[in-house]
């Protein structure tokens, strides 16, 4: 198949389950095709809807291959190095601490995703291993009010490092890390991730502050709902109340 340059780049055809949309992939790769691409996001769909979590992390890894395709990085680039540095450089620390945000939801949700940073919940600003991720060659990036900020290291001259931001000492952060599930990640690593009702108290909280934008609060209300759609025997008439006022909340803002 003769592939057209785009941006200045030659576009191969696809042959790994990298997707964000249909109509996205057949502007970036003109050369791919529409059919194809249905059948590329169906099988990567059936692969998400595993309850493996290490299933669901390869989806998002592929994910993140298209998007540095697309963005003209390298195609090998992924956040699965930084994410098993960070989880090798927590484990050794002795570090408790849960994944947490959007890779978190991935993983407990059966809709494809990706996202461009890691999000991590430890109880205390303290617990941060700062001098062990400073050693793997982490960058400590700042501190703000509810976050601490790093950049993984490059995989790679063209590619942009993975933030990876730190939460503590904050509404549902504490039950968040105490109830974090370990799963096998690579080469014996344990990956902590929040559970199921902790993520959805977190996504509770955040939008419910009325300092981030109501489009930011919108998708924090759209992650609960995919995570009740999962997990049903978490929904409840109280959920459903204070999703409705977190609604309501945002209207009125």
């Amino acid at each position: 198949m003769e592939c057209k340059p785009f941006h200045g780049r030659v576009l191969y055809p696809i042959r790994r389950f990298s997707v964000f949309s249909l109509g996205f992939a057949s502007r970036v790769y003109p050369c791919g095709g529409e059919r194809r691409f249905k059948a590329i996001f169906s099988e990567l769909s059936m692969i998400q809807q595993s309850s493996s979590l290490l299933e669901r992390l390869r989806v998002g890894f592929e994910l993140d291959h298209l998007w540095a395709e697309s963005m003209g990085i390298s195609p090998g680039d992924t956040k699965e190095r930084p994410l098993k540095l960070l989880a090798e450089v927590l484990e050794k620390s002795g570090a408790e601490y849960a994944l947490i945000g959007g890779m978190a939801v991935q993983l407990r949700t059966s809709e494809p995703r990706t996202t461009l940073d890691i999000d991590v919940a430890v109880r205390w600003f303290a617990d941060v291993p700062h001098d062990a991720l400073l050693a793997a060659g982490f960058e400590h990036t700042g501190r703000h009010e509810h976050s601490d900020n790093w950049l993984a290291p490059s995989t790679s001259e063209t590619a942009p490092r993975v933030a990876v931001q730190f939460s503590a000492e904050d509404v549902g952060i504490a039950e968040a890390v105490a109830g974090a599930e370990a799963t096998e990640f690579a080469d014996g690593i344990q990956l902590r991730v929040a559970r199921p009702a902790d993520l959805i108290e977190l996504k509770l909280a955040a939008a419910l502050e009325p300092r981030r934008r109501p489009s930011k609060r919108q998708h924090d209300v759209a992650d609960i709902l995919a995570i009740l759609e999962e997990h049903p025997s978490l929904r409840s008439a109280d959920m459903v109340a204070r999703l409705r006022a977190v609604r309501l909340g945002m209207l009125d803002s």
